[in-house]
């Protein structure tokens, strides 16, 4: 069913499911323009953060052209239901297993995979935020992928942070997280995360960070070989008000593609108008004239 809202009455949105490779059901919206598909947008969550965030960015895409696709992650959003049954959201996520390299391997390939056999005569791009952009190296089949757009995506090593931001992850993590997690068998959202996570994941994810070269000290991470496979067009945007995904975390994970060339942009708030960015800021629809324009002109360009 197509659903109006305000400033997107011209783009179609529908909720839907999108099978994981496993067959996990994912809560998912489709973004369809009114007129002529021109190119395929998958966009991909940062850690613990809903579809929704990135619906204003999704609709603004579509309005030119774009079919688009969010999702969440399993455990996360609205596929916190149990894989194949279509069952109520459990009350919490003890016992649910999934882990970031599940995340990558089971969700976001199978999310590239929808679109691709849907879209087949559309050059598909690619949106990651955060570990969103870091999952573009981890799965299989990112050659199907001709352009991709990182935001705030970093090999998040602690010390790599900003201070004293990086300080107060280390204490969140080490001395709130994990023994939260271990007490109760998942991580709390209200422990700062925003949502619940996984325990698998959110265990992970804080030995990644606590690594200095992040998820590519990850010995056991056999998906690292996947890295050089990407051969499409690259741009990593740093956001330099952000405290987690500084120069230095974003170049680290942009040296793991070696079959492309990365283009590494840094982004002041004075670029968008003299307002603060951040972390999560790119997506306030307040920078759809700035940085939503120049976004979209990139990856619809070729």
């Amino acid at each position: 069913m197509g659903v109006a809202e305000a400033g997107l009455d011209d783009v179609f949105i529908d909720d839907i499911t999108v099978p994981a490779t496993d067959g996990y059901l994912l809560g998912a919206t489709l973004f369809l323009p009114r007129g002529a598909k021109r190119h395929a947008m998958l966009i991909n969550s940062a850690t613990a953060v809903p579809r929704k965030i990135y619906r204003g960015f999704a609709g603004y895409l579509a309005q030119r052209g774009c079919v688009v696709l969010t999702y969440d992650y399993r455990g996360t959003g609205d596929s916190r239901r149990k894989a194949r049954t279509g069952a109520n959201r459990p009350k919490s996520l003890v016992g649910f297993k999934a882990s970031m390299t599940d995340w990558a391997a089971l969700d976001v390939a199978a999310a590239v995979a929808w679109m691709r056999q849907r879209y087949r005569a559309l050059p598909c791009g690619y949106v990651g935020h955060s570990f969103g952009g870091q999952a573009l190296g981890l799965i299989p089949n990112n050659r199907e992928v001709s352009r991709a757009l990182l935001i705030a995506a970093q090999a998040g090593y602690w010390k790599l942070m900003a201070s004293p931001e990086r300080y107060r992850v280390y204490a969140m993590l080490n001395f709130a997280g994990l023994p939260l997690t271990r007490l109760l068998g998942y991580t709390p959202g209200w422990t700062g995360l925003g949502q619940d996570l996984p325990k698998g994941v959110f265990e992970q994810w804080v030995s990644w960070v606590m690594s200095p070269r992040y998820l590519f000290d990850d010995t056991k991470l056999g998906a690292l070989r996947n890295f050089p496979k990407y051969q499409g067009a690259l741009r990593a945007l740093c956001l330099t008000d952000d405290p987690w995904a500084t120069l230095p975390a974003v170049e680290l994970l942009c040296s793991g593609f070696t079959s492309t060339t990365p283009e590494i942009l840094s982004v002041t708030p004075a670029d968008a108008g003299g307002k603060t960015i951040g972390h999560f800021g790119f997506f306030r629809p307040e920078h759809r004239d700035t940085l939503w324009r120049g976004a979209a002109e990139w990856l619809q360009a070729g």
